[in-house]
């Protein structure tokens, strides 16, 4: 009886009348940043490099290039033409100030948060009284940035023109921004823009939907702010009328535009596009309890990971279109795999973990983290990746031009979401269901977690990912009965990934242990994780020990550019061989069934690592190989991730 109410509620919504709908939520809720302080040696120094460089340096470039003056040209403060030359110039200055929001959380800055206020108040100048904000269209809307954006007036060329993009941008980071600082001055303008696409597109006979999707989950943010059923009914139909053509021309499988999204089952076009909307769906599946929404997001993901995921946790196979290709298509030297994608697959993985609650989803998670996300930022926090190529030959210009990592683009939208995402990842740490405690990550961190009527804190001290020691101490406010739920990564269970697209081609058996107080928990993992259920008393002790040693992983065979290669793994982080550190035979070396390996912390080349040493008993010689993020912050060089076997007696 029950489905068939959600069902009824579901239809009334779909078309579109104002009844009550019944609203579910998420079963478990991510412990929010504010109750979370990173103490970690991998994680913290890439925030504070985000905090004390990346921010301001991007905030230079934009304001350099005339992203802020856009704002005072559309609203009259300042004569001219529209400056920069892509039509979501926009989302720069709002992806900027959600990260600078999320920083001063962890790190209160009075000067930044001043300065973000007056950022705000430049972009209040550019929007119109009706809440319109995408300034180029407000400028002269005859005039686009772009070659590739037709003129016309609001809204008509919703392919192109990124309006909706804008919007979602523009929600995502004003709810960043109210969470940080309990301030409404941005969100009123996000607000006003939302009521502004209620108006225009909601219960009316408006079926366009955006090119490049974002606004669907920018709405649901705003939804979980105000609780306004407008904007959550805006986002499932901008969803539902996608692949309808009853209305209107489809924009076709790039922009996932050629089947409903319910009847989707590959991912397909444009990667950025495609991973956003997949979010989108996820919260929709859990907020309405739609099955049909959840089933396809769940073959939707089983289809990226087991046929179009790079070992990276990358995702686009084409620069033409930064596009998925078809399944098994994964090539290394013209990969796209970009920034912005792995960004987008985070949180993704991260809602169907909250929905499910599977490790998978974060098994995926943790290897984009380290292997997919951070490589599109330099060490130093001021030159970027916008492709990330498994393979570079030192010729091929894969990065927009360049061979290595670039100081900024005329597109620059994966700088400014490695600065919205960065200080966002204590997010990630840990969740909430009920009784449930989960430690979803390992880094080193305080966190202070409400458990009904209780605070718990755990203070967790760890040197992963170089190795796989962590300790967990549990400090209660008072006696307290929960579960505390142990995360048992897949790769410490030799799964390189869900599925079969890679394996693990060695000998090796992990063996891990999780202990209590000194006592080993010998409880199996269900759904990934280990729990431990008691009454905690101030002092108890959780330990973990995840042994790690380089791992070998081979490919799929239907995977035809890998036959042959195999690369190397130390924990969740993928390595590479790079040119400066085997410059006398680079084009030669290969990885042998003799191969010896050893590993060897330097402390001082690139910020700190693991060096993997893979040394072929026979021969007598060398490999170096070093984490994948950190390649190419030495110059231009030759690097690849899959070596070629050589099959030894």
């Amino acid at each position: 009886m029950k489905k068939i109410l959600i069902l009824f509620f579901v239809f009334g919504l779909l078309t579109n009348c104002k009844e009550s709908v019944e609203r579910y939520t998420y079963p478990r809720k991510a412990v929010n940043l504010n109750f979370v302080e990173l103490t970690d040696s991998f994680w913290l120094p890439k925030i504070k490099t985000i905090q004390n460089t990346t921010i301001k340096y991007a905030f230079d470039k934009i304001t350099e290039e005339g992203r802020l003056d856009n704002f005072l040209i559309a609203g009259g403060k300042l004569k001219g033409k529209t400056r920069g030359k892509m039509p979501f110039d926009d989302t720069d200055v709002y992806k900027i100030i959600e990260g600078a929001s999320y920083s001063i959380i962890s790190s209160p800055d009075p000067i930044l948060e001043a300065y973000i206020d007056s950022v705000i108040n430049i972009i209040a100048t550019g929007q119109e009284d009706d809440g319109y904000l995408t300034t180029w269209k407000t400028i002269d809307p005859m005039n686009p940035p772009a070659w590739w954006v037709e003129p016309g007036g609001r809204w008509e060329n919703l392919s192109a023109s990124h309006e909706l993009y804008n919007s979602g941008h523009l929600f995502e980071a004003a709810s960043a921004h109210y969470y940080a600082t309990g301030k409404q001055n941005f969100l009123n303008i996000a607000l006003k823009n939302a009521d502004l696409l209620v108006q225009v597109f909601g219960d009316t006979s408006n079926h366009k939907v955006p090119g490049h999707q974002i606004v669907e989950t920018g709405l649901i943010k705003l939804f979980e702010i105000t609780k306004k059923d407008d904007y959550l009914r805006l986002s499932k139909k901008f969803l539902d009328s996608r692949g309808d053509s009853t209305h209107r021309e489809l924009f076709g499988s790039y922009s996932q535009d050629s089947l409903p999204v319910i009847q989707q089952s590959e991912v397909v076009g444009h990667a950025v596009r495609a991973v956003y909307m997949y979010a989108a769906m996820t919260d929709i599946a859990a907020i309405l309890n739609d099955t049909a929404y959840y089933n396809a997001t769940m073959s939707l993901w089983n289809n990226m990971v087991n046929k179009k995921m790079y070992i990276t946790g990358g995702l686009g196979a084409r620069h033409n279109g930064e596009a998925f290709g078809e399944n098994y298509e994964l090539p290394n030297l013209t990969a796209y795999s970009e920034t912005c994608a792995a960004i987008g697959s985070v949180y993704w993985n991260l809602r169907l973990f909250l929905l499910t609650g599977d490790s998978k989803y974060y098994d995926v998670l943790e290897r984009t983290l380290y292997n997919g996300v951070i490589p599109g930022i330099s060490l130093d926090g001021d030159e970027f990746f916008y492709p990330n190529a498994l393979e570079s030959d030192g010729k091929y210009a894969f990065n927009h031009g360049s061979c290595t990592r670039e100081s900024w683009f005329d597109c620059s939208c994966c700088p400014t979401n490695l600065i919205r995402f960065i200080p966002y990842i204590p997010n990630l740490i840990y969740s909430t269901s009920g009784k449930n405690i989960y430690v979803n990550l390992y880094m080193s961190n305080k966190a202070n977690i409400k458990i009904e009527n209780s605070t718990i804190q755990l203070i967790q001290t760890t040197d992963y990912p170089w190795n796989g020691k962590i300790k967990i101490e549990v400090i209660p406010e008072k006696e307290t009965e929960f579960n505390l739920k142990i995360r048992i990564p897949g790769w410490v269970q030799n799964h390189v990934v869900p599925g079969d697209l890679y394996s693990y081609n060695d000998n090796v058996s992990p063996e891990y242990k999780v202990l209590l107080n000194n006592k080993e928990i010998l409880n199996e993992p269900e759904s990934g994780y280990i729990t431990i259920r008691r009454k905690w008393l101030d002092g108890d002790i959780v330990e973990i020990n995840f042994p790690m040693t380089p791992r070998k992983v081979i490919t799929n065979n239907k995977v035809k550019t890998n036959e042959g290669l195999t690369a190397i793994e130390l924990g969740p982080v993928v390595y590479c061989a790079e040119e400066i550190d085997n410059n006398s035979n680079f084009d030669e070396i290969k990885i042998s069934n003799q191969s010896l390996f050893s590993v060897h912390r330097n402390f001082d080349l690139l910020s700190g690592i693991n060096i993997i040493y893979a040394t072929d008993r026979i021969k007598q010689d060398s490999i170096k190989l070093i984490p994948y993020y950190a390649w190419s912050n030495r110059g231009v060089n030759k690097m690849k991730i899959w070596i070629p076997n050589e099959l030894n007696e």
